[in-house]
């Protein structure tokens, strides 16, 4: 009673915890919700202002081509806001200086989605026709207004084709600047073309500001320097200038009298911007200080003072911007610190969530291992007492259902029968043949028809035994896909740790390879740190070459093992084709060790196809493979078998599979490949190129045989073939190699070729030992023609050596110093 009292009360703690956390989420998401629709407003309210601004803005007072670009783009884009957006628009259009603009605009934005409409009947549409459609509609009504109004003539039709060649031009630039505005993307990163589009958005908004005035002060000069303002502490000298010119450009169109603005504003930019590194003041100062020096030479004494206290007020309003402003701003231009970091931030989610998804599937892989492995524990101690149960009743059912004394042996005598039932059972499972001879006497006294129990016995058996070999394939199947699921598993694991590395900023690291490399009269474009791990060090330089004289491997990879304190080597190297004279060169880590191979092999009889196949390369994880599998037979067929064998063990390798459960997926593999007996021989050595440890798999395979000096070891493994045996044991076999080792593996071609009367491991440990060479590819071609010689000539079997030799790895190029240059500080990594 008290337990059940105790879990009554988990349970309600239980569901009170979860419906609190219910409760908390929902919090959250409505918080989110209140938030985004605060957001919205504020956006909804400024790009209706700019309705409002682009309305009334013209171009020397008689083109008007920004209302019904700006209208067309918010068609496609914020269509919810259309209606509002024609209203605010016709609003901003009452305040122009031409009384007939408010009639032309109102038209255009009708003839527009009159022939928006029609498209779209026409399953048609698309934001990419906007331009062409605006063009269309402001040629059209201003053509069709002076027909009306009888002005028609020359040059009103070349002022109506450049009204509308504007409005085109308009509506691309505000398509790419508007959705700067609708997008709430958080990672949205502007291009430097989007940049100059948003630029002259705001521009042509200013221009709705033209003849606003408070005091002496002009609205649209105190805006334009603010803008130059920002941006200039932005983006610096390239972009405040940028903002000058366009600002000043447009401010001209709309006001001739304003000519000399696009110069004052654009020097004003420049110099605010080469002060950016003071932060808003030294802005501030350069913005004053390039506004007067030109004031000075382009007005007089009543302008220069006008133009001055534009400035302070553009100076006071930005003093007053809010830091989160120019932070959001800054994220948007490219280059800057703030876009890096949002770049890098959104980056390290993508990697987080990449990281998590990784992991769950290695869970869900590593949960289905589990549950194979637990039915197969689970069913196995119950299956043999089932089985045999199963096959008594089969027996029983099909001999005594019909016999008159069925009541007396299983009714009367249970016990006994059954025991003599599972005796004869014992006789006919441990012979081949059993005849009625063989049958026990008390059997056959107490059965009236021994015979005919005998043959159902036997027939029954048959069918035990094969639904125990296919029982035994389900479960050798379970252990296998449990196995191997583990095995994925574990790797997407490491690939979840590897996905978790932190990324870091080497700025100082690359700067001091820079500067290193610099002073040595080279021409460094970028330098690029991918990793400073030791021993995984990448570093990727584009540099400016010079044909023949091989600057990277004479010059730059020295230089930098000597910064590093580790052997660094070139990678990679690619030519850039669209900067001629430069080349990307990627430096990396050079291992402790270097393996030098060589291959000799001939075929059954001088044929051209071996049964034998080998494989040498390096894994990419600090590891060299050298394989040898020999099929089973001569000919395609025995090639494609240790092909494959090798084929799909390299690629499991690679991937970073355990080397036991890579094995016993390729022997998997080979055994469901044909229903044929079909074996082959695997022979790998995993040579470690840090310290020289070996490791061996000799699955079936002769032995291998390691020569240091004058002295010969063998390396020998008593394993099956892979693709015979369902289970196999994999053994493996580490061996420590030194400088100068020179390991020599064999198919039994070539290993079986003294014959069976001679002790095959003396004789070819001294065949080793007469060879001098120490080059690989010669020793291997000495040791086949040795033997070959040996049967005078005849090749009675394919025939395959391959011999790896290891030597410390020797720089091509001495490192040295540069004065002055220290060893870089590597940084801790962060998992």
């Amino acid at each position: 009673m008290q337990k059940k009292q105790v879990l009554k009360r988990v349970k309600l703690a239980g569901s009170d915890t979860m419906s609190k956390v219910g409760n908390s989420m929902k919090n959250v998401v409505v918080e989110n919700r209140l938030v985004q629709t605060v957001v919205a407003k504020k956006w909804t309210i400024l790009l209706l202002f700019m309705a409002f601004l682009l309305g009334r803005a013209m171009i020397l007072d008689q083109l008007a081509p920004f209302g019904v670009a700006f209208f067309a783009v918010m068609y496609f884009l914020r269509r919810e806001l259309l209606f509002w957006t024609g209203v605010f628009l016709a609003a901003g259009s009452l305040f122009s200086f031409e009384p007939m603009h408010t009639g032309y605009l109102l038209a255009e934005m009708l003839v527009f989605l009159l022939l928006q409409k029609g498209v779209e009947r026409f399953q048609r549409s698309d934001i990419s026709y906007a331009p062409a459609m605006v063009f269309t509609t402001v040629f059209f009504v201003q053509l069709f207004s002076h027909l009306v109004t009888t002005q028609f003539s020359w040059y009103t039709l070349m002022m109506t084709g450049v009204e509308a060649v504007l409005s085109l031009i308009l509506t691309h630039i505000f398509l790419q600047a508007v959705p700067v505005f609708t997008l709430t993307r958080k990672n949205y990163s502007l291009k430097n073309e989007e940049v100059i589009c948003l630029i002259i958005l705001l521009a042509s908004v200013m221009t709705g500001t033209v003849g606003w005035t408070v005091g002496s002060l002009t609205i649209e000069h105190v805006l334009s320097r603010y803008l130059i303002l920002l941006f200039a502490l932005v983006g610096g000298a390239p972009l405040g200038a940028s903002v000058g010119v366009i600002t000043g450009l447009i401010l001209s169109l709309a006001n001739s009298s304003a000519i000399y603005q696009m110069s004052l504003l654009a020097f004003a930019g420049m110099l605010a911007g080469l002060l950016k590194e003071g932060n808003r003041m030294a802005v501030a100062f350069g913005m004053l200080l390039g506004s007067s020096i030109l004031s000075v030479y382009l007005g007089n004494q009543a302008d220069i003072m006008s133009s001055t206290w534009e400035s302070v007020a553009a100076v006071a309003l930005f003093l007053l911007t809010p830091g989160a402003v120019i932070q959001t701003l800054a994220k948007y231009v490219p280059g800057t610190q703030e876009n890096l970091k949002s770049q890098h931030d959104y980056a390290r989610r993508v990697r987080d969530v990449t990281a998590q998804r990784v992991e769950q599937f290695s869970e869900v892989f590593r949960q289905l291992s589990r549950s194979f492995k637990q039915i197969t524990v689970d069913t196995e101690p119950l299956r043999k007492d089932e089985e045999v149960g199963h096959f008594m009743n089969a027996v029983a059912e099909k001999s005594c259902a019909t016999c008159w004394k069925r009541t007396q042996c299983w009714d009367e005598r249970f016990y006994q029968t059954y025991k003599y039932m599972t005796d004869m059972m014992t006789e006919v499972e441990l012979r081949d043949t059993i005849t009625r001879k063989d049958i026990l006497p008390e059997w056959k006294r107490l059965c009236v028809k021994p015979d005919q129990v005998l043959d159902i016995m036997v027939q029954q058996y048959h069918i035990y035994k094969n639904d125990q070999h296919w029982k035994k394939q389900i479960w050798d199947s379970r252990q296998l896909v449990a196995e191997q699921l583990s095995g994925v598993s574990q790797v997407m694991e490491d690939l979840a740790k590897e996905i978790k590395r932190e990324g870091q900023e080497l700025f100082m690291q690359e700067e001091q390879i820079r500067s290193a490399l610099e002073e040595l009269g080279l021409s460094i474009h970028s330098i690029d740190i991918i990793s400073l791990d030791e021993g995984n060090v990448e570093i990727e330089i584009i540099h400016q070459y010079t044909r023949g004289f091989d600057e990277c491997r004479k010059i730059i990879a020295p230089l930098l093992s000597e910064i590093l304190g580790e052997h660094i080597a070139v990678k990679n190297e690619l030519a850039l084709e669209r900067k001629e004279g430069y080349s990307t060169v990627l430096f990396g880590s050079a291992k402790a060790y270097e393996v030098e191979t060589g291959i000799a092999g001939a075929a059954k009889g001088g044929d051209l196809l071996s049964g034998d196949s080998f494989s040498t390369i390096e894994l990419g994880n600090g590891k060299f493979a050298v394989a040898l599998s020999d099929g089973m037979g001569n000919g395609e067929r025995a090639r494609a078998e240790s092909s494959a064998a090798l084929s799909i063990l390299q690629q499991l390798l690679q991937s970073g599979m355990d080397e036991k459960l890579a094995i016993k997926s390729v022997n998997s593999v080979l055994m469901l490949r044909s229903s044929d007996e079909i074996f082959a021989t695997v022979d790998v050595a995993l040579i470690d190129l840090y310290n020289a440890n070996t490791t061996f798999m000799k699955i079936g395979s002769t032995p291998s045989f390691i020569k240091r000096g004058h002295e010969v070891f063998p390396v020998t493994a008593n394993n099956l073939p892979v693709g015979i045996l369902h289970e196999i044991d994999v053994d493996l076999v580490t061996v420590p190699l030194k400088h100068g080792d020179i390991l020599i593996m064999m198919t039994d071609g070539i290993y079986d070729a003294p014959g069976h009367a001679v002790n095959k491991e003396l004789w070819m440990k001294r065949m080793i030992t007469e060879i001098d060479s120490d080059h690989p590819q010669d020793f291997a071609d000495v040791l086949l023609e040795r033997v070959v010689r040996y049967h005078h000539g005849d090749i009675y079997d394919d025939m395959t050596v391959v011999v790896a030799r290891i030597d410390k790895f020797q720089p091509e190029w001495a490192t040295f110093r540069t004065p002055g240059i220290d060893r870089i500080e590597r940084p801790r990594t962060v998992s």
